[in-house]
């Protein structure tokens, strides 16, 4: 009876998926209505990058001036289409435009996942519109019900010209949900959405008298366009490939998304064996052929699939136990990764060096795209397309890689599971009531439930090599865990965990324990037992971290160290620094002058260092950095607060340098002679480093800088930007600098500068900004895109915009100090 019970449902399952199946297609045969459209970096498209966008210019221009001209009636802009065509891209491009961003006072991009709750939909649109309008966030709003957050959002746009994005709706009640909250004002505001419904479309030209635009497959010549910059770095194609690469391109029919993923295959054969294009033609033959596109997309994206190496497509199923939207953070992937054993040793590579290879080669192929970079230019987070994750979850499934167990769905777990990752609640894995003998990996998304490995099942998981309870309201350290001798990756982040039991010593194979965001401040001695544990992960809030245990040098295998406590008596803990020579990140906190020595020795045996952060116990207690002679040749990152006699006299060497945080040195001489040479500086803070009158910005100086900060240079009056330095700058911000006079003199020459914010500034030099003022100096920014002048009365910080776009007056808002400090980092 069980087992016709099981086929039943089975079958059941495989006759929905074909009705579900059948909609969709029909969805993608209905008429689509004039117009063209887009996708966007981080919702619904595989990554294109912004030098090869091709056919965009034109459909941006309509849309950016759909966008900003018309009348003062609220209007709705539907940009319809199949999925992979570039809905999302082109839309993103669109919304991030310079004229479009400073027509509008307010805006917000909001993402529709098909298993949207409205309740946070609508706190989405919340937060955004209050940080994009530089307010702080009320914790009221996590409470919130859906009427009174419609109410809210009405509050907030009733008098502002807005702009919101909608991307990627699929049905009308999606739009009935937003709608009534979104007013119908006379400030020329705009609502922009994108949808492959294109009935949906339609239907809001009518009921709004708004427009739809929608896009169509790129033309011949355009796709041709996009294969060459993919596939051969833009050059053109040789002769004697062309016929066959164009035969390939007609399968594409015109997808940009297809046409991507097609050349990341390509770009990967040898160029002069016509056998191995031969090959890719074959496979892209018969099979595809027809007039279903999304079927042909799909194969497309299939043979991407199919065609990766071997140790590769572990690596990419493995993205299929993420959520669908979810941004997936680098350095979680790549220990992940390792734990699980798919990077392949490489002579003289580290498994973590391997591993982002892997990374690049998904990049590479367009399989995975960058939803978020750093200042630095390293990528923070990934994502995958919506119709990639739906064949890697299918294959997933069908190779018994891993399950996707969510929400409330009944759904038939295979006997023997791998991986399992729970979406959103244990209901449905209570239910089943298996032992999970065999699983090797589990993962936890937005469980609310309480213990969580006791609510699954009694007997633990003995096999177990990754446990990712990351953000689940654990406030105990979970006692099965003391039986895992298997496991490599440990991540209670984001849980109310507050201490660390002795018996974590069992775990010797253990690689990665991560406690960030949690309450733990003290690690057992018994930790010192783990000799393969390479990421070590505690709190941080600028002022403590764990306390260091004696003997740290022990601990051989570590690669990431942060944040550790120098107690009253650490000579012998900068010692033991000095034994851990596979140190690629480290941060030690509350140092004091006498550690200076064995630091610096210590330090110079780290040559493998990446990231160096290092904080006295005070302000004006003296970090002592002039002993090191041989500073770490690959270090990128580096952040020294505490008082400096003189600037290190090895800081202009680090010519792999990217990013310097320098706090409260006090120095008595300018620091930017020394620093303007570092040849590959990216981003550039310096709080309360320097007592001189003027910092000078000479030409040729900081070639490849981005971001710059200036926070509190008590005698500063005087800032000059030759012509020629920083040409790459795009953010600067000038901060709580009493005595500065006046605007940088040569703030002109910053052609690229996107952003320029003066915090809690003299108001005789915040004058100068207004147009009114007759000697006023708003010609010299009036080429910055944002301009915002912010200083600090009885109830919070007050934010003002040089920005006149809005309807009305924009009033003064308070946003909290200790909300100030992130912002501007």
């Amino acid at each position: 009876m069980k087992a016709r019970h099981r086929i039943a449902v089975e079958i059941q399952g495989i006759v929905s998926r074909i009705r579900d199946v059948s909609h969709g297609h029909q969805r993608l045969r209905q008429k689509l209505f004039t117009a063209n459209s887009s996708d966007h970096t981080g919702d619904d498209a595989l990554l294109v990058e912004k030098s090869d966008l091709v056919g965009i210019d034109e459909p941006k221009r309509t849309l950016v001036s759909w966008l900003t001209s018309g009348g003062s009636g609220r209007e709705v802009i539907s940009v319809t289409g199949m999925g992979g065509l570039g809905k999302t891209t082109l839309v993103k491009q669109v919304y991030d435009h310079g004229g479009v961003k400073k027509h509008f006072g307010v805006h917000a991009w909001i993402a529709i996942s098909r298993s949207y709750k409205m309740e946070e939909l609508l706190k989405d649109i919340v937060r955004q519109l209050l940080t994009s309008d530089r307010k702080s966030i009320p914790e009221r709003v996590n409470t919130m019900h859906v009427n009174e957050l419609k109410t809210m959002i009405k509050d907030i746009l009733i008098n502002k010209r807005y702009l919101i994005v909608l991307d990627d709706v699929w049905h009308t009640n999606e739009w009935d949900a937003v709608k009534y909250a979104l007013p119908a004002n006379d400030c020329g505001s705009r609502v922009m959405l994108t949808t492959r419904n294109a009935d949906l479309a339609f239907a809001l030209r009518i009921e709004s008298e708004g427009k739809l635009y929608n896009l169509e497959p790129l033309p011949q010549e355009e796709s041709w366009m996009l294969l060459c910059k993919k596939t051969f770095q833009g050059n053109p194609c040789p002769n004697y490939l062309e016929d066959i690469c164009r035969s390939i391109l007609r399968k594409c029919e015109g997808f940009p998304l297809a046409i991507v993923a097609v050349s990341g295959v390509i770009a990967t054969k040898d160029k002069r064996r016509i056998d191995e294009l031969e090959m890719v033609r074959r496979c892209l033959g018969a099979e595809i052929d027809g007039n279903n596109k999304l079927k042909n997309l799909k194969k497309v994206l299939s043979l991407s699939f199919n065609d990766l190496p071997y140790h590769l497509k572990s690596c990419f199923l493995y993205l299929s136990i993420f959520p669908e939207d979810y941004r997936i953070k680098r350095m979680r992937i790549i220990r992940l990764w390792v734990a699980e054993g798919f990077m392949e040793a490489k002579h003289g590579k580290e498994l973590e060096d391997v591993a982002e290879d892997y990374l690049n080669e998904l990049l590479s192929r367009s399989l995975l795209q960058v939803a978020e970079w750093r200042s630095d230019g390293r990528a923070k987070t990934y994502r995958i397309h919506d119709l990639v994750r739906e064949i890697i979850i299918s294959k997933s499934r069908e190779q018994n890689f891993a399950v996707v167990a969510k929400d409330k769905n009944n759904i038939m777990l295979p006997d023997k599971i791998r991986r399992l990752s729970v979406h959103n609640t244990l209901q449905n894995v209570q239910q089943e009531n298996r032992s999970f003998s065999q699983l090797r990996s589990l993962f936890m998304f937005g469980v609310a439930e309480q213990l969580p490995l006791q609510a699954l099942t009694p007997s633990g998981f003995m096999l177990l090599n990754v446990l990712d309870l990351q953000g689940t309201s654990l406030k105990n350290f979970p006692v099965q865990v003391m039986n895992l001798y298997y496991l490599k990756y440990l991540s209670l982040k984001n849980t109310r965990v507050s201490s660390v039991p002795p018996y974590i010593g069992k775990l010797q194979l253990l690689e990665t324990l991560d406690l960030k965001h949690t309450n733990v401040t003290e690690l057992p001695p018994n930790i010192l037992k783990l000799q393969k544990l390479s990421h070590l992960y505690g709190d941080f809030d600028s002022k403590t971290g764990f306390k260091a245990l004696d003997k740290i040098g022990e601990l051989k295998s570590l690669q990431k160290l942060c944040f550790i406590e120098a107690s009253s008596g650490s000579d012998g803990l900068m010692t033991e620094l000095g034994k851990l020579a596979q140190l690629r990140r480290l941060g030690v906190l509350k140092l004091r002058k006498k550690d200076g020595k064995a630091l610096c020795s210590s330090i110079e045996n780290l040559i493998n260092l990446r990231a160096l952060s290092l904080m006295s116990i005070e302000e004006n207690e003296i970090l002592d950095l002039q002993h090191i002679f041989s500073p770490p040749p690959l270090l990128q990152r580096l952040y020294l607060a505490g008082r400096l006699e003189m600037l290190p006299h090895w800081i202009p060497n680090l010519h792999s340098l990217v990013r310097l945080h320098l706090k409260w040195n006090r120095l008595n001489e300018d620091p930017l002679e020394s620093l303007q040479v570092l040849p590959n500086l990216v981003h550039l803070e310096l709080l309360q480093v320097y007592e001189g009158e003027t910092l000078h910005f000479r030409a040729g100086g900081f070639k490849k800088l981005k971001l710059l900060g200036i926070d509190k240079f008590d005698g500063l009056r005087r800032i000059l930007i030759d012509v020629g330095a920083m040409p790459c700058v795009e953010k600067l911000w000038i901060q709580r600098c009493k005595l500065l006079e006046e605007v940088p003199l040569g703030i002109e020459h910053l052609t690229r500068l996107k952003v320029l914010e003066f915090f809690d500034m003299p108001q005789d030099l915040i004058k100068t900004l207004s147009l009114n003022e007759p000697e006023g100096v708003y010609s010299r920014v009036a080429h910055i895109p944002e301009v915002y002048a912010t200083y600090w009365r009885e109830a919070g910080w007050e934010v003002h915009s040089l920005d006149s776009c809005n309807c009305s007056p924009r009033p003064n808002h308070v946003i909290r100090n200790e909300e100030l400090h992130p912002r501007w980092k």
